[in-house]
């Protein structure tokens, strides 16, 4: 079973989604909150393996409880439930850890759908707001992006999620590569990290360099391995920030 947190600070918002999540078979909804703190409270007690995370409550933010749940439990996975309002958070987040992102007006299936795809050890991130985060970043900086307040980077690779974490314990939500880790990258998987982060799935990297998907999974996890990073929404965030890739103007 597939054990799932929901965090909201609406109680039918949280009703609606545990009706969905509840009629399937491998699902269960294990704990519930209206907060930020209650969150970080049930994943210490339930240990979920996905929460789905309002990102605008009253008091704690769904920024700041996803660093603290990650903290508390960093093999938990965290999805974002946001709307296009949310712009200005999304590189945050995922600079704290999670997994990806769901729009809250995404069908029953889309929700099913990305529980499970998270809960496989892979990343989520849902096109429409893959298009918005690059339109944004493409007029500049995103206002509150993180706590450094670094700009927030195109995150096309996003939808690409053929491959899971190298290993989730590995990769607190501050983590940032070394010199020593970007350095140790081949060229071979600085040019995978490349083409990652223009959002090609595995099966297209392939195609593009004339080698095998299987080839490819295995530059990707090395690249994750490298860069203590837990998927590869993680790694292409942190090209960006060190340099492996320029965004283009």
């Amino acid at each position: 079973m597939i054990r799932v947190g929901l965090v909201d600070d609406q109680q039918m918002v949280r009703v609606g989604l545990k009706m969905i999540l509840e009629s399937e078979d491998d699902i269960v909804v294990c704990c519930e909150a209206a907060s930020g703190e209650a969150a970080i409270a049930g994943v210490a007690e339930h240990r979920p393996d996905v929460v789905l995370m309002d990102i605008r409550m009253p008091g704690m933010d769904g920024l700041a409880a996803t660093r603290e749940v990650l903290r508390v439990a960093p093999d938990v996975r965290v999805v974002i439930l946001t709307t296009f309002d949310d712009d200005e958070y999304l590189y945050g987040s995922l600079r704290a850890g999670a997994s990806g992102f769901l729009l809250k007006s995404a069908d029953g299936d889309s929700l099913v759908n990305a529980v499970r795809v998270v809960a496989g050890g892979e990343a989520l991130l849902a096109p429409e707001v893959t298009r918005r985060v690059i339109e944004q970043f493409a007029r500049g900086p995103v206002k509150g992006a993180d706590e450094a307040g670094q700009a927030s980077a195109p995150l096309a690779a996003m939808v690409a999620t053929d491959v899971g974490p190298a290993d989730a314990s590995a990769a607190p939500a501050d983590h940032v590569p070394s010199p020593e880790a970007i350095g140790d990258l081949s060229d071979r998987e600085v040019q995978v990290l490349q083409l990652m982060a223009r959002g090609m799935s595995n099966q297209e990297i392939a195609k593009e360099l004339f080698v095998s998907s299987t080839t490819v999974k295995t530059h990707v996890s090395h690249i994750l391995t490298k860069l203590g990073v837990r998927d590869r929404v993680q790694a292409v965030v942190e090209a960006y920030d060190s340099g492996i890739v320029i965004p283009r103007p």
